[in-house]
């Protein structure tokens, strides 16, 4: 099968299109024709061992990728695509069935085929959803849901959500104003209009405005882009208030200190614990019409290395999609 691979840590040009093995289901796993993926940013920092994260970043990153090398030389976590075989103990899906789903750090879905248990982070396809919008779902939306959750943001809240519109923001938006918050966003001008059409209340445009010399509170502010900062944040924040981190190690440092000192809270909850049960709310919900995926640009697998780079450009909005193969499945 057709796979990009990498064998040593750095830019996008290390990575290469090539002929692998295909991988051979287990009894309780099925095997997934990938039809779309995407590029993310997990994939961007594993690939250059978080090179911009200091010595201590990159060297814990090492350790759980590949201290020398990469262990998985196959990148990618999400994915859609056709189950292609069953093994002998599944019984929820069949041959034929589109699934989409997450692999997490086990990666592999810059291919033309995965494996994936039975129990794993996958779901049938949303109804009506295409592949490309499906792939363009799981990373983002599901390491939101796990932060709001650990967070305990509800209904009637202020929340505002600082980088409203990469593949974090935009589902941040969509999944506190779900849980009936106030929604404030704030992005840049090319933005303002996609931000309200996700559901925000109101939008603050970066360039024109500091949303935190205006004076107003919040009792949560999420950094969806890990840019910010919980000290420039924290006297947004109403007493009792806390800063959700989607990024940024020191935020694990304030999290253990500010759980113990002082009202306002950093909330950093690592590793992220998904459910198979998770993915399956997401379906639910794009299939009630409360939530979609948004999608910057696709790019054939090809043409990944073009993909990468303009993930790192950090100026993406939504989600950057690898096409790997064509085709339809049963919903």
């Amino acid at each position: 099968m057709r796979a990009v691979v990498y064998d040593t840590y750095g830019p996008p040009d290390v990575l290469r299109l090539e002929d692998v093995e295909r991988p051979v289901p287990k009894e309780d796993e099925v095997l997934v024709k990938i039809h779309a993926t995407t590029v993310n940013r997990l994939d961007v920092h594993t690939r250059e061992a978080n090179r911009g994260g200091g010595l201590a970043v990159m060297a814990l990153s090492r350790l759980v990728s590949g201290v020398r090398r990469p262990r998985q030389p196959i990148l990618g976590s999400e994915f859609s695509g056709v189950v292609e075989e069953v093994g002998a103990a599944v019984t929820e899906y069949a041959v034929g069935d589109s699934v989409f789903g997450d692999t997490g750090l086990g990666f592999g879905c810059h291919a033309e085929f995965t494996c994936m248990s039975e129990s794993d982070w996958m779901a049938r396809k949303p109804a009506g959803m295409s592949f490309e919008e499906a792939a363009a779902v799981c990373d983002g939306a599901l390491n939101v849901l796990w932060i709001l959750r650990k967070g305990d943001v509800k209904k009637g809240q202020k929340v505002l959500v600082y980088g409203s519109s990469g593949s974090c923001g935009t589902a941040t938006v969509q999944l506190t104003k779900y849980f009936g918050a106030d929604v404030t966003a704030v992005c840049k001008t090319k933005n303002v209009e996609l931000a309200r059409s996700l559901g925000a209340d109101r939008v603050i445009d970066y360039t024109q405005e500091d949303f935190t010399k205006n004076g107003e509170t919040y009792d949560v502010i999420v950094d969806a882009v890990g840019k910010h900062s919980f000290k420039r944040c924290k006297d947004s924040l109403k007493p009792g208030g806390k800063y959700l981190a989607t990024d940024g190690f020191r935020n694990l440092v304030l999290a253990m200190w500010t759980s113990r000192f002082g009202d306002k809270k950093v909330v950093f909850p690592i590793p992220p614990r998904y459910t198979k049960e998770d993915v399956g709310f997401l379906k639910e919900l794009i299939e009630a019409g409360k939530y979609r995926a948004v999608i910057d640009r696709c790019y054939p697998l090809e043409d990944v290395i073009e993909a990468a780079k303009y993930v790192e450009t950090q100026q993406k909005t939504g989600n950057v999609v690898l096409i790997v193969s064509g085709g339809a499945g049963n919903p």
